[in-house]
């Protein structure tokens, strides 16, 4: 398997059938159902200042908390075809997402730099015939989530996953920076309430010029909490040391003295 090449239109479509049929075999399980969502899981993965192994963090995308039983949760692939349809398509974005963290780029228009899988959902709305923009909304309500939300609900719902991982650093400087990223991909929560830009060639826009900004801040928020991760590395668990035993207790070696005349004296 080709892990470098990276995801086209027709894989994202594969991995979005895929979650969709997981869904509808386990509808109860609160499963992801759109890629975007996995996508900033993924990413935060990826940014944060330890690497999860697979065995830890798939349990947790598909309905486990950390420490829970192996597998993918709650997840039950239709078979083994499928199960590594996935993982494939899974690692070889992981691959295409790693590698646009670590590059060199200093503008959004290298090609190098992270291309979130965002889904305009309002835009393509917006192009529907009228009967199947109706049936849409009847089925899903009139408000669709706007362009970037899923993608910062996944990348949250990691940072959540593993508390310690996403301590604040201790210095100052980087503290804030770590603070103000985190932050901005927050804001990615939030509506978008502006007024949608201006058709272009590929159709109906759902987005205003404010989300646009909101959304180019996540993507170099997403390079900044990389970036610290890997100049702190992983995070030192904080070593307690065991109380001792008061100085008229039995001693813990055994001896059967007290602690007082005996490993204490």
């Amino acid at each position: 398997m080709d892990t470098s090449a990276p995801l086209a239109d027709a894989d994202y479509d594969t991995l979005n059938e895929i979650l969709l049929d997981l869904d509808a075999r386990a509808p109860d399980a609160g499963l992801p159902q759109d890629w975007e969502y996995c996508d900033g899981f993924l990413t935060a993965l990826l940014c944060g200042r330890r690497r999860p192994a697979p065995s830890e963090y798939f349990p947790v995308l598909f309905g486990h908390e950390p420490g829970g039983p192996p597998g993918f949760g709650a997840a039950q692939f239709r078979d083994d075809a499928q199960l590594q349809t996935f993982v494939q398509l899974w690692q070889r974005r992981q691959h295409e997402i790693a590698e646009a963290l670590q590059a060199p780029v200093d503008t959004l228009d290298d090609p190098r730099t992270l291309q979130p899988a965002w889904q305009d959902l309002r835009g393509w709305a917006a192009q529907l015939p009228p009967e199947q923009r109706a049936a849409m909304e009847q089925e899903v309500g009139p408000t669709l989530p706007p362009i970037g939300q899923y993608w910062a609900v996944g990348f949250l719902d990691a940072v959540a996953a593993w508390p310690d991982d996403w301590k604040t650093p201790r210095e100052r400087e980087l503290a804030d920076a770590w603070e103000a990223a985190l932050r901005d991909i927050m804001a990615l929560l939030q509506d978008d309430t502006g007024t949608p830009l201006p058709d272009d060639e590929d159709g109906p826009v759902g987005y205003s010029a404010a989300r646009l900004d909101a959304l180019a801040a996540a993507v170099w928020a997403a390079y900044t909490l990389h970036d610290i991760s890997q100049e702190l590395g992983p995070p030192v668990p904080t070593m307690r040391k065991a109380p001792e035993p008061g100085r008229n207790d039995p001693c813990p070696c055994g001896s059967g003295k007290k602690y007082k005349k005996c490993c204490g004296a």
